[in-house]
């Protein structure tokens, strides 16, 4: 532990000098150029998001381990990363490696999520994961809880948290100029995978991958097709169906703006699942109570081709409303809609209501505000225990209502005791808010 905390210390001490101040003009800090300052990287996941992830980490330092399930990707990974050394399972990466790695990069599917940040950041390294943060609540809620009491900079990969109209928006909510908000809608073209059916028959592993490892800390199943590299989304082991897909991204500026923590109900209208895949679609109402600044509201999501009402954008006067995914918040005085997946622009009708000017935090980029975080010791916006693991646990919670709105049509309403991360009035859900891992693989310290 001596070298590590030595050398963080030295990271942020190095850098502090000619850092400057990048919060009120967005300017990126121009940083030392010794090689002995670069941040020294290990990549867990390197193909599909994992590829621009680990190619950020090159960007900003040295990638000095690789890990990926799949040779192929792996392979091509290396050709990249010349000088990295190559694995399979990341838990033998941390083995051989923790001396020499000052931060990670998570970029799995999402059951391996929380298995794989908590053993880096119990090891003291910094993290960067892929939303949804995790693929259960209570995975979430400790994954803040770990990043803060190792005092290590984190961030979720849920990139449009950066964007300067996010931000934006999120502060003139917060000035109330919509009026009192009682309504929110968000949606998402998603699924774009198979879901809604049954597994497909076994077949022998390819021999580019490892399957054990793939499987990693969830129940075991023998391999077939419609699992690796993308469709695993669908499936409740593995994934969080289209709402953890999509709801980091879509939700991220009302969740910013009117502090949706802590729903206190959750019900759910399904096409029905046979709680091994998600459903085809759903439509999921939280309910929200009031906080010590705006009155309760509901939100609504809706998913797998399910839209709001298009009346409810008649005001925008635009034919296309509402596009395949969104946000809309609409309050007594006025509404808000944000087409697209992460607030990169928004509209707010009456076009005479008073938009004033607001003060919010410019980011030098999503990734680049990570880097910043390990290296002034000044956490990135969507860091674990402020931000992203309280939004992941909000969005997570649909899965609950999905889970038990198995038949066609709408289930029974879940209320939530958030403090201690209980179903109120539903009993059988534990594992689906807290994982059993399987051995070899560690949750609780």
């Amino acid at each position: 532990m001596a070298f590590r905390s030595s050398r963080r210390e030295f990271l942020q001490t190095s850098a502090v000098i000619g850092i400057g101040y990048w919060v009120a003009g967005g300017v990126r800090a121009e940083e030392s150029k010794s090689p002995n300052e670069k941040i020294q990287f290990a990549c867990i996941g390197v193909g599909g998001k994992g590829q621009s992830d680990s190619a950020d980490a090159g960007n900003a330092g040295v990638v000095v381990a690789i890990c990926d399930v799949d040779d192929r990707t792996l392979d091509a990974a290396a050709k990249r990363f010349t000088s990295a050394k190559k694995y399979n399972d990341f838990r033998k990466l941390f083995d051989e490696m923790a001396d020499k790695i000052d931060a990670v990069t998570v970029s799995t599917p999402d059951h391996t999520h929380a298995a794989a940040s908590l053993l880096a950041m119990r090891l003291g390294k910094h993290c960067f994961c892929q939303k949804p943060l995790t693929r259960t609540i209570y995975e979430a809620r400790l994954m803040g809880q770990v990043a803060r009491e190792k005092k290590v900079q984190t961030q979720m990969g849920n990139q449009g948290t950066a964007n300067p109209a996010l931000r934006r928006a999120a502060a003139l909510l917060k000035k109330n100029i919509l009026g009192t908000v009682k309504e929110v809608h968000v949606w998402t073209n998603r699924p774009i995978w198979p879901q809604g059916g049954t597994r497909a028959p076994e077949q022998p592993v390819p021999p580019y991958l490892h399957w054990e490892e793939w499987i990693g800390p969830a129940k075991f199943r023998p391999y077939a097709p419609g699992y690796h590299p993308f469709s695993w989304r669908g499936w409740w082991d593995f994934g969080t169906g289209a709402l953890g897909d999509m709801a980091c991204h879509t939700l991220n500026m009302p969740y910013a703006g009117l502090d949706l923590r802590d729903p206190v109900s959750v019900q759910a209208e399904t096409s029905g699942h046979n709680r091994d895949s998600f459903p085809k679609w759903s439509i999921i109402t939280y309910e929200f109570a009031a906080n010590d600044w705006r009155p309760g509201l509901i939100l609504k999501w809706y998913d797998g081709g399910k839209l709001p009402p298009k009346e409810l954008f008649k005001e925008f006067d635009d034919p296309s409303a509402p596009t395949a995914s969104g946000a809309l918040i609409i309050g007594d005085k006025g509404k808000m809609y944000a087409p697209g997946d992460y607030c990169d622009r928004f509209v707010i009708v009456p076009k005479d209501l008073s938009v004033p000017e607001v003060e919010f935090e410019r980011s030098p980029g999503h990734f680049e505000e990570w880097v910043l975080a390990i290296k002034t010791g000044k956490p990135a916006m969507s860091n674990f225990p402020n931000y992203a693991s309280p939004l992941t646990e909000t969005v997570l919670l649909g899965n609950l209502a999905v889970w038990v709105a198995n038949e066609p049509g709408v289930g029974p309403k879940v209320e939530w005791d958030a403090a201690n991360l209980k179903a109120k009035n539903i009993s059988g859900l534990e594992e689906l808010i807290k994982p059993v891992y399987r051995p070899g693989y560690t949750l609780d310290a």
